[in-house]
């Protein structure tokens, strides 16, 4: 099981920052723009983890060279289930750069953006904190 998986899944959210790159770009299934930098990408996946219940890793994909994964996950959001994946690229350094989450159903979807924009306030004095 990889390092990233192992501490989401076992809560442990400074181990999961631990494994972010300073300058990774975190691409939202539910925003246009990018979000630059491991502060604000630590603070969304804490809330993310806020919002979601019953998440489970399904599967975990990675190629060859072990620097791109896709971890296939389930989850409850505001009573819709949820299906998704992370897709994260590694750099040299064996820190998370690059990560893009996409989800489905689209009413999940949507469920999803109205949960974290309630959160977006916490998210960004979160960030602020770092």
């Amino acid at each position: 099981m990889h390092s990233f998986r192992k501490a989401v899944e076992s809560g442990d959210l400074d181990a999961v920052a631990a494994l972010l790159a300073d300058d990774v770009v975190f691409t939202s299934p539910v925003a246009f723009k990018p979000y630059q930098g491991k502060a604000i990408t630590a603070a969304i996946l804490r809330g993310v983890l806020r919002v979601f219940e019953d998440f489970t890793y399904i599967r975990e994909i990675a190629d060859s060279d072990g620097r791109d994964h896709a971890f296939v996950f389930t989850a409850t959001v505001a009573g819709k289930q949820i299906q998704g994946c992370d897709f994260l690229h590694f750099d040299d350094d064996g820190k998370i750069d690059e990560f893009t989450v996409m989800v489905r159903p689209l009413s999940a979807a949507q469920a999803l953006s109205e949960a974290m924009g309630a959160q977006f306030e916490q998210i960004a004095r979160e960030a602020a904190e770092q």
